[in-house]
């Protein structure tokens, strides 16, 4: 039986058996522990999906296992290491930088939440997601991203035990 597992790695993901294609971090996966914010990089580890954004003006609830929320215009995420927020949703407008999750560009259409830096240290990494790529393996600022298609199908497969393992 093939693993529930999402393993990515430099050459592409594995899911089920199956190879995708995916785009990384521009400065490549680096050990979870030398992440920093800013570094544009992607860390190795063994992390799970927390959570499942979706914008609901442009698709119909994603029929996954994760835990669901609709983005709205006041939807964000907090990554400046000075922000008491760090590393979690907030409502814009805010007192401190923060990404905005209802983009025009539709990278975020469907955004899943990995628990990295889940204990919110201050410069450790933010906003480590999975979500849609800009065009094909075009490099994120971090995160892991999938052709939509492909990012739709993984979601809805996804399992409660499943993992994300990223390889170095």
């Amino acid at each position: 039986m093939p693993s529930h597992d999402l393993v990515v790695s430099r050459q592409g993901a594995r899911f089920l058996g199956h190879f995708i294609p995916c785009a990384l971090g521009r400065s490549g996966i680096v050990p979870a522990a030398e992440k920093r914010e800013g570094d544009g990089a992607t860390p190795a580890g063994i992390w799970t999906l927390t959570r499942l954004y979706w914008r609901p003006d442009r698709r119909a609830r994603p029929q996954t296992c994760l835990p669901t929320r609709p983005l709205t215009n006041r939807t964000g995420w907090a990554e400046d290491p000075a922000d008491l927020a760090y590393n979690s949703e907030i409502d814009h407008p805010h007192g401190y930088p923060a990404d905005r999750m209802r983009r025009g560009d539709g990278l975020y259409d469907l955004c899943a939440v990995t628990d990295h830096n889940a204990a919110c240290i201050p410069g450790m990494g933010s906003a480590i997601f999975v979500h849609a790529w800009r065009r094909p393996r075009y490099p994120t600022a971090g995160c892991i991203a999938f052709s939509p298609p492909s990012l739709a199908w993984i979601l809805t497969r996804w399992r409660p035990e499943s993992r994300l393992v990223i390889r170095a």
